[in-house]
Formats: C-alpha cells, structure tokens, sequence
C-alpha cells in the first residue's frame, strides 16, 4: 500500500490518509469543503462547497498522477437531498463526459457542519 498525502488538499483531521493506493487502486477519504490552506469550511451554500470538495479530491488524484478521467466510482453524502440538483450541476462540470459509478445518499450529518462530503475510487 502507497499512502498520498498533498498540501493541496485538506490534512487528514483524524487517524486516516487522504488516499491510499493498493492493488491498482486509489481510494480517497471522503472531502469535504475545507479550503486546504486556512482549514477552514469555504463560505457559500452547496455550491461553493461542492466546488472546493471536486478541488480537495483533483488535488489527492494529481498526487497520486492521475486524474478524474481514471475514477471508477464516487459516493456522495448530502446533508439535504434537496440540494441534489446544484451538487450533480458542479460534480458534472468537473467529470465531463466521463461517467463513473456514483452513489448518492442523504445523511443526518456531516463534519463541521458541512453539506456535502465526496469520497471516489480511481483505477490506476
């Protein structure tokens, strides 16, 4: 097993690794919108953070040298499904015409308060 670890996305806030590579695999932790660099939650509404989670997890992609191009499937936590439609509008901006496995749930909460976290696992 490889550990990824990059400045350009949050530092792990508890006892995991933001990405581990095994078996020809990369699986991330899941991110939410904390803006690497201040450890804060970005300001804004689903929209902005679901910008920076898609930022967090290109970062850990890139540095394990890959790119969203090679992700086989994601999971997505949201705080209100109501917000489906403004999560899925950036999350298709940022994968193009590639269309990974994805699932999608509704949660009772997420870390700090946030209303989205996105975890993926790419081939290497």
């Amino acid at each position: 097993m490889q550990t990824i670890a990059t400045p350009d996305a949050p530092k792990a806030i508890g006892p995991y690794s933001q990405g581990i590579v095994s078996n020809g695999f990369l699986f991330t932790a899941g991110q939410i919108a904390l803006d690497p660099a201040t450890m804060e939650v970005v300001a804004g509404g689903i929209t902005e953070q679901t910008e920076r989670v898609m930022q967090n997890l290109q970062n850990v992609l890139v540095a394990a040298g890959l790119s969203f191009a090679h992700v086989v499937k994601t999971t997505v936590f949201l705080q209100d499904m109501g917000e489906f439609a403004a999560m899925n509008e950036v999350y298709a901006r940022h994968f193009g015409s590639h269309r990974p496995a994805r699932s999608t749930v509704a949660v009772g909460g997420l870390p700090r308060g946030v209303r989205v976290e996105i975890e993926l696992i790419a081939a290497r």
